[in-house]
């Protein structure tokens, strides 16, 4: 019998939206299932690393560096942001609760082989570098992920 596929895009940078799509690719993977997600635009904060890399960049790269959050914890809320208070919020009754991080989550996909697929194009555009990513991803374009997701069982774009 062939392995059921799942693929995620993740388009979105926000912390509770990026949660979903981990908790919904961890689940496929404990189900047996083939699991991809593909990070594209603001949805590759959540593969950066959290400490500044030093790469070099022109001013333009060197902007958007600056205004996007470094790392999956920087992330803020779809809703209720409330200048950064919602976050903090949100991961206190996440704490209270024993609920995994969102970093904590991108590490069981790692551990469970779900690919994390980082978009090179976004990556030209926002000028970020492999060296400001998280170790053990991988890099494509559309046409991976349309090789991927016309397998898929299931298909989310999130």
């Amino acid at each position: 019998m062939e392995k059921k596929r799942t693929t995620i895009v993740l388009f979105s940078g926000d912390y509770d939206k990026a949660m979903a799509a981990y908790i919904i690719a961890n689940g496929a993977a404990a189900y047996d299932h083939e699991v991809t997600i593909f990070h594209t635009f603001w949805g590759i904060n959540a593969l950066r690393k959290q400490e500044p890399i030093n790469v070099n960049k022109g001013f333009l790269e060197k902007m958007f560096a600056k205004m996007m959050p470094r790392g999956a914890e920087k992330l803020g809320l779809s809703k209720m942001h409330m200048m950064g208070m919602g976050p903090k919020m949100i991961k206190h009754v996440m704490d209270k609760h024993n609920a995994l991080t969102l970093t904590q989550l991108i590490e069981m996909a790692q551990e469970q082989d779900i690919k994390l697929v980082t978009c090179t194009m976004t990556m030209d555009l926002l000028g970020l570098q492999k060296e400001e990513l998280l170790d053990g991803i991988e890099y494509a374009g559309v046409a991976a992920y349309l090789a991927d997701a016309e397998d898929g069982n299931v298909n989310l774009f999130i």
